[in-house]
């Protein structure tokens, strides 16, 4: 029982016996009083006893305490005075190593300033010697110059001069090197395509170009053409606004008009004459107008058959008409209207390859030469007559422009316009596609040489492959490799200027130098 319970114990007593003085009867308060007197002084005793054997208890664990505590200090003490010799004995190897380490520095110290000592006295040296060697760079640059005659300015500028041609002879030969490759893959894309075009069309070519020649069954069918005293011819050619020339040709007659539709007006109605029989003005002035009547229903038919041909759908109109009367067109011998619907076509399967827009292509190479069909009384060139007339008619932006830029009139806004350009070059220059005469051919070549010969360093000129090719040689002493691919380029750059032609002319420099000794 600890001091606290006597302690409470006591109080209760005490109040008991209070308590019993105030509300019992003083007999009974006696006999209460001594009762809680005798458990008051029990109880006393008793805590005096508890209170005893918990002060004995508790010096007990207080020795305990203390004895461990003790023990636990000097356990503690032995375990610092170990760490603490060995961290002395750590220290003092470590100051062993500190101590080697500063001496292995010192004689370092020593040895570099040894060295310092050493390499001040080789610069010194040194310093002598490239002064000595300066001055006599400066007695031997004087002699040298003495020597050769010129000054060092005079002869670096000569070396500069040789490594300036030296470099120009290597860009040449970088630039060959670049254009071949070049020529290796896009000639290649470019042949197989201009190939495959070809090759997957083929349209026959109409050789008329001014005149046609009708059959008669017999010579005596002249005599009544040309009529008393000459009027039905007379009517004939009022009518139909061409000339007839009946010459001594047997069996024929010859109808010339550089007006294609006239003269096919011309033609057809008198191959009705000659089958029908009776000619007189009446009858050839109803004639006339029926044919005409006829050819202008061909002319719309042949116009909605190469829209129809070529898939080309939505043109007015009028651009049909206009279309179909280059049926009774040629140039060069080629019919324009077949010409029209070629370029179409090809234009149609270079754009397929490349990527472009096809209907636009194909648009383009159908109109391109519409131009040709509109009246002389119209100003301009063709390319940009027809370029309006397509314009005015609802024709798109990229349609009208690959019309006006076939011929380089215009710039070419859009990537049909070259293939449009291609695909025309094309079909005009495809073999059989043209027929042209002695005269132009000669016509062309002279002014290809004349060209050619009119450049600076142009020794001699020839042209070959029917004026598809010109070969230049060219002076070495005053061209060089260099200037031999830029003299290539202007003469291809005026070729394109100065002349009108199909296809494309190969401009081929040839330079070559040699040297000759003799052995004596």
């Amino acid at each position: 029982m600890d001091i606290i319970g006597i302690a409470i114990a006591v109080v209760a007593a005490i109040v008991g016996i209070g308590a019993g003085y105030a509300f019992g009867s003083r007999r009974s308060v006696n006999a209460l009083l001594k009762k809680q007197q005798e458990e008051g002084q029990s109880a006393l005793l008793k805590a005096s006893e508890d209170a005893k054997e918990v002060l004995q208890t508790a010096e007990a664990e207080k020795s305990k305490v203390i004895a461990k505590a003790e023990n636990d200090a000097r356990q503690r003490i032995s375990e610092a005075d170990a760490k603490i010799a060995r961290r002395r004995r750590d220290l003092d190897d470590e100051d062993e190593r500190v101590r080697r380490r500063r001496n292995e520095l010192d004689k370092r110290v020593e040895r570099l300033e040894q060295r310092d000592q050493q390499l001040n006295k080789r610069q010194s040296r040194l310093d002598k010697k490239e002064n000595e060697l300066h001055k006599s760079e400066a007695v031997m640059i004087e002699k040298l110059e003495v020597i050769a005659q010129m000054t060092v300015e005079e002869a670096r500028q000569q070396l500069l001069d040789s490594i300036e041609l030296d470099a120009r002879n290597d860009m040449a030969r970088i630039i060959r090197q670049v254009e071949a490759e070049a020529r290796e893959t896009a000639d290649a894309r470019a042949r197989s395509l201009i190939a495959m075009a070809i090759q997957r069309l083929a349209s026959e070519q109409v050789n008329e170009i001014s005149v046609s020649v009708v059959h008669l069954p017999s010579d005596d069918m002249k005599g009544r053409i040309i009529g008393r005293n000459g009027r039905n011819i007379r009517s004939f050619e009022l009518a139909t606004g061409v000339d007839v020339v009946v010459d001594d040709s047997p069996e024929s007659v010859t109808i010339s008009s550089f007006d294609p539709i006239r003269r096919e007006v011309a033609k057809r109605t008198m191959a009705k004459l000659v089958v029908d029989g009776r000619i007189h003005p009446a009858r050839i002035e109803k004639l006339v107008e029926d044919t005409r009547a006829e050819v202008e229903r061909i002319v719309r038919e042949e116009g909605e058959r190469a829209a129809y041909e070529t898939g080309i759908h939505g043109l007015h109109a009028e651009v049909l008409n206009l279309l179909g009367t280059l049926k009774f067109r040629t140039s060069f011998g080629q019919n324009q209207h077949a010409h029209a619907i070629e370029t179409a076509h090809i234009a149609g399967m270079i754009a397929m390859e490349l990527g472009a827009d096809v209907n636009i292509a194909k648009a383009g190479g159908l109109l391109h030469d519409i131009g040709k069909a509109i009246d002389h009384n119209v100003e301009g060139t063709h390319a940009q007559i027809g370029a309006e007339f397509v314009k005015r008619y609802g024709g798109k932006d990229a349609v009208v422009n690959c019309i006006a830029a076939h011929h380089h009139e215009v710039e070419k806004e859009c990537v049909e316009a070259f293939i449009v350009e291609a695909a025309d070059a094309i079909s005009g220059a495809r073999p059989g596609a043209r027929r042209e005469s002695l005269d132009n051919y000669i016509r062309r070549v002279k002014q290809l040489e004349e060209i050619a010969n009119g450049f600076d360093g142009v020794e001699q000129s020839y042209a070959l492959q029917a004026g598809r090719e010109i070969r230049i040689i060219v002076r070495p002493e005053v061209v060089d490799d260099y200037s031999s691919i830029q003299l290539a380029r202007d003469i291809a750059k005026q070729i394109e200027g100065d002349m009108q032609y199909p296809g494309q002319i190969k401009v081929h420099v040839i330079r070559e130098t040699r040297r000759v000794e003799y052995a004596k």
